[in-house]
Formats: C-alpha cells, structure tokens, sequence
C-alpha cells in the first residue's frame, strides 16, 4: 500500500512539473511585427524592443523590416492569405480601405481612456472609424508618430551671403522668399550651379497657404481646376523653370536635391524629425522654420503625415499586441526613447511641450516642429478618401507642368474633370477635415 501511494505521489509530483513547465512554455508569446525602416531606424527599432522585452520577459517581439518600396504589397498578399503579422505599420492614407475591409483589430476597449487624453487629438482621429467617415468613431490603431514636415535651412550658407534667416510668423512672403532665394543662388564662370535658394518645397505648402484645396471640404470633388489653386502650382513650376532658384530637371540629373543639401549646396530644403540623426551629423549648422507664406494668407501651411501600428483583426494574441502598441505609442519610456534617438516628436503633448521642447540638440527652432501640429500642419491629401487612384494619377500627370512645358491653368481645365472621373469610378470611405483649419485667401 505505501509503496502504491509513493509511485502514485511521484507520478503526480511529475505531472506537476510537465504542466507548470507546459504552462510556462504557453506563456511564453511571440509578437511578429512588420514595419519599413533605414538600417539607423531599424536598429531605433529594435533598440526600443530590446527595452521592452527586458519589462516583459514573456513577449518576444520578431521584428520584420520590409523595404518601403516593397511594404504595401507584402501586406496585401499575406493579408489576401490570411496571414498577416499580429502588429504592423498602418500609414493614414491606406487606413480608410483596411478599416473599412475589417482587416484591423478595433482597440478602443483595450486602452485605458485617461492614457488617451496625452495624445494630440489629430493622432487618435485619424485612425478612428464610426463605420461611415474617418475622423471619428472607434479607434482602431495608435499612432507611431505624427509628422510634422517643416523646412530646413543652412544657417552657414545663409550667413555667407549675407541673408537673414527666416522669419517664422508668416511675414516671410512668396516675394521676399524669392529675393533670399536669389541671393543664395550662384553659378560658376562655366554656368554650373554652385548652390541653390532652395532645393524643394511640397506643392501642398504653397497650395494651402494660397487658401486652395486638392478637394472641396466635404471630399466629392476634385479642385485642381481652382484659379488659387493653380496660381500656387505655377508659383512653385517657376522657382525652376523661370526663376532657376530651385534645381530644374536637368540639374537633377547630375546630383538628386537631397545629396546637394547634405554637401551644403542648398538654402532651404524639406525635413521631418526622422530626418534629425543624418542631420546631426552634417558639417554645418543648420535650422528649421515655416516654407514661405502666400501674400493671400500670411499664414504658413504644411501636412502632419502619420504611420500608425494596427493589430491583426485575426492576431491570436490581442492582449498581449496592443500592449506592444501601448508602449511603443503612449509609454513615457518609449515616448521618450524615440525622440532622444531622433526618430519623432513625442505623441505625448506634456512630454512633447516639455522636454522635447527644451532638450539642448538641433533644431534650436524645434517649437516649429509643434507648431506645425497644433497650428499649421494638415492632413495629405492622399487620406481624404480611401481610394488614392485619383491622387496618384495627378502627381504622375503634374510632370508637364514641373517641367515647364504646360502652365498649371491649362492642367487644371484639363485634368480636373478627368480626375474627377477617376474619384467617382468607385465607392469612397472619406475623411472628416481632422487637421488644423485651412488658411482663408483675403
């Protein structure tokens, strides 16, 4: 009899031990997760999962880096096989029709709704879905970031030509942009270009400040055909092609704009807050500012692009997903992590008007980088609708106009009905104006 009970209390001290280890190798959960990313962004990346693994020893988090180029394709054919990864990137223009498709793990219920209220509200809009219009609703993705695109200008170059810098409450003017331009502009004896005014400017600046839209506000019509609208796209063609202030396209084919701004050969040029940890590096000093203002406004304008994480509708681990999510969006730690790897703006307002603000690297102007989001900055045109055909389309047919060949008023009658075509081909799920209100031509 004891004998009996000894083998029958060994087999269940066994058992015991094969369950907790069973349950311990149940606990043990795997987060693959799929993003895009430079070698530097990639080793931010994994740096801030390092971090994170180290809090939750449970969770390992396999990190896939697909080239950019190659991300939205990769995703809609594991999405099309059902096998999409538990976390991944979710740019706003592509949110509307993954949404809408019930591709996307609604999280509203998973976050705590005082961890939302740190947030720029812009951020939680545009990932939000009341199943008719984007902007508003149940929130269904965090956002990585909110983008604020600004101007960049080389301080040593505007000081050898004696150029002040510029002004940033909306005084710096079409016209006064393009005497500094000038100024800045050099050719050598041979007619080689020593250095440009300016190497880019978004056409979205220079039509929203002209008190224009690529659409009407409610998202039924294209508007390219707006004599405001196409006074600002010939406005920007002519830095170019009459003005030669701005690299035309045979400039271009020698040395793209962004290699002549790293060598100090450009004024101004375009920058997002990823952009910082190249820009650290470059062997003259630099700052940030607003592109110039259209007389008709005085006021400057510039999108807040925004990648956003979204969960698997499908994840076979939702919790432990958004928890990911959690702390790569709304967590002090990582918060903090990316902006002091130079990877963004804090998505968290008090952090973001509070060390951010006062953190002693370049930019020495990064309020600009706020004030883009809480006064400037709006969404791209490419999220106004969820299907994007039309605005592709204009991009690729704008190429007459940039090269100076057709004037914008004739692309405007041209195209606009034709675009027009191409928006009503299909049913569109739309976006509510959830950015910073237009600028108003006087």
């Amino acid at each position: 009899m004891k004998r009996t009970l000894s083998l029958l209390l060994c087999a269940l001290i066994a058992l015991s031990f094969a369950f907790a280890s069973t349950t311990r190798a149940q606990d043990k959960i795997t987060i693959k997760f799929m993003g895009w990313g430079q070698p530097s962004e990639q080793q931010i990346f994994q740096t801030v999962f390092d971090e994170y693994q180290k809090v939750n020893p449970n969770v390992t988090v396999e990190y896939v880096n697909v080239p950019p180029g190659e991300f939205l394709q990769k995703l809609q054919t594991l999405a099309a096989a059902d096998d999409l990864p538990d976390v991944f990137y979710m740019a706003d223009g592509w949110f509307g029709s993954w949404v809408s498709r019930g591709l996307l793990l609604p999280i509203q219920d998973m976050i705590p709704a005082d961890q939302l209220k740190d947030v720029w509200p812009a951020a939680i809009a545009r990932y939000s879905y009341d199943g008719t219009v984007v902007g508003q609703g149940t929130l269904y993705a965090l956002p990585k970031d909110l983008g604020p695109f600004v101007m960049v200008y080389n301080k040593d170059l505007f000081d050898a030509k004696g150029v002040a810098y510029p002004a940033t409450d909306g005084s710096w003017t079409w016209d006064k942009a393009l005497e500094d331009y000038k100024k800045l502009t050099e050719f050598d004896a041979d007619g080689k270009p020593v250095s440009f005014g300016i190497g880019d400017i978004p056409p979205e600046a220079v039509v929203w400040t002209n008190g224009a839209d690529f659409m009407n506000e409610d998202r039924t019509k294209v508007t390219v055909d707006d004599p405001l609208f196409t006074e600002a796209i010939q406005w920007r063609a002519d830095l170019a092609n009459v003005h030669h202030v701005m690299p035309n396209a045979q400039d271009l084919a020698s040395q793209g704009a962004y290699d002549m701004w790293l060598a100090g050969k450009i004024g101004t040029f375009v920058m997002g807050p990823w952009d910082q940890p190249a820009f650290w590096e470059l062997p003259f000093k630099w700052d940030i500012g607003f592109f110039p203002s259209s007389p008709r406004t005085m006021t400057p304008a510039m999108w807040t692009g925004s990648m956003g994480y979204a969960v698997s509708a499908k994840t076979a681990h939702p919790k432990e997903a958004v928890d990911v999510l959690r702390y790569l969006s709304l967590s002090e730690q990582g918060q903090r992590q990316f902006y002091q790897l130079g990877q963004q703006a804090p998505n968290l307002i008090s952090m973001a008007e509070g060390e951010f603000l006062k953190w002693d690297k370049a930019p020495a102007s990064r309020f600009v980088f706020l004030d883009n989001i809480r006064k400037y900055g709006h969404n791209t045109p490419g999220t106004y609708v969820s299907n994007t055909k039309w605005i592709d389309t204009m991009w690729q047919e704008l190429a007459p106009v940039w090269d100076g060949s057709m004037s914008a008023a004739d692309w405007g009658k041209e195209w606009a009905p034709q675009l027009n075509d191409i928006l009503n081909e299909t049913d569109q799920i739309r976006s509510i104006p959830y950015g910073n209100p237009l600028p108003k031509a006087k």
